[in-house]
C-alpha cells in the first residue's frame, strides 16, 4: 500500500513506554463495550481477530472469553503484546490488505481505524473484516472521532513505573479544513528514565474524518448489515457494528 501509515516514534522507539502513556486499564470498558456489540453476532462469538492491535490492551480484557488473533503493523507494538498475551496468536499485516485465509466469529477493530485517511482506505479495511468473518459474525468499529460530532481538544495523561521512569504526553488537535477528510493532531511526550534523565518528542498525526453517513454507505456498500451505537458517557464516540449477513 502507498499511503502512509501511522506515525513511526509512538508506535516504533516509544512502543516500550506504551504502558504508561496509556495504561492496560484505561482499556476496560471499550472492552466491556465490544462485548455487547459482540453479542449483535448471529451465533456465539468464540475467536476474534483484532486488527491494528497495538500493545494488545484491549484484547487482555477480552482473554478469557475469547481465542484472540492479533494483527498489527507494527513489529515494536507486537513485542509489547506478545509479553501481555503470550497466549494470543500475534501476526504483522496491514489491516487494508492483510488475508490470514480464515475466518472468526468477530473482528474487532478499536482506534487505529482512525489512521486510514482517505474512504478507498476505509472502504479496504471492511473488505479484509468481510474476508474474515464466518456469515453471522460481527465487525466492530471504534473510531475516535466523526465528523459530525468532531470537537478539537486539548489533553494531557501519562503516568510513572515503580522504577522511577514515567511519561507525560500533551494532546493538541486542531480545527479540519473546510470539506476535509482528515485532522492533525500533535503530541508532545516528556520522558523520564529510571536514572532521572528527561527527554522530550514531538509527533505529528494525520487521522481520518468522516461522517456517520458515509460509515454506514461504505459498509453497506461492502455487504454489512450496519447497527450505529452512541456511546453513554465517556467519549461520546459514535461506535459501529457491521454483521455479515447469513446464507
Amino acid at each position: 500500500m502507498t499511503t502512509p501509515g501511522p506515525p513511526e516514534r509512538l508506535y516504533g522507539d516509544l512502543a516500550p513506554w506504551w504502558p504508561l502513556i496509556s495504561p492496560v486499564d484505561v482499556y476496560e470498558p471499550d472492552a466491556a463495550l465490544a462485548t455487547e456489540l459482540f453479542a449483535l453476532a448471529a451465533h456465539p462469538v468464540r475467536e476474534v481477530l483484532e486488527l491494528g492491535s497495538g500493545g494488545g490492551h484491549t484484547a487482555y480484557h477480552l482473554r478469557d472469553r475469547h481465542a484472540l488473533t492479533l494483527v498489527d503493523l507494527s513489529p515494536a507494538m507486537l513485542d509489547m503484546s506478545r509479553r501481555l498475551l503470550p497466549g494470543a496468536a500475534h501476526l504483522p499485516g496491514d489491516m487494508r490488505d492483510v488475508r490470514l485465509g480464515r475466518a472468526f466469529d468477530a473482528v474487532l477493530v478499536h482506534d487505529a481505524i482512525d489512521y486510514m485517511t482517505t474512504r478507498d482506505d476505509l472502504s479496504a479495511v471492511f473488505r479484509t473484516a468481510w474476508e474474515h468473518l464466518r456469515p453471522g459474525g460481527v465487525a466492530v468499529f471504534f473510531p475516535d472521532h466523526v465528523a459530525d460530532t468532531y470537537e478539537p481538544v486539548t489533553d494531557c495523561g501519562g503516568s510513572d513505573a515503580e522504577d522511577g521512569s514515567g511519561v507525560r504526553y500533551l494532546e493538541w488537535s486542531l480545527p479540519p479544513e473546510p470539506g476535509a477528510t482528515t485532522v492533525r493532531t500533535d503530541y508532545t511526550f516528556t520522558i523520564r528514565e529510571k536514572d532521572g534523565g528527561v527527554r522530550t518528542v514531538h509527533e505529528t498525526h494525520v487521522t481520518g474524518l468522516f461522517a456517520v453517513a458515509e460509515w454506514q454507505q461504505l459498509l453497506a456498500a461492502t455487504g454489512f448489515g450496519v447497527t450505529t451505537a452512541r456511546e453513554d458517557g465517556g467519549q461520546g464516540r459514535t461506535l459501529f457494528a457491521a454483521r455479515r449477513p447469513l446464507p
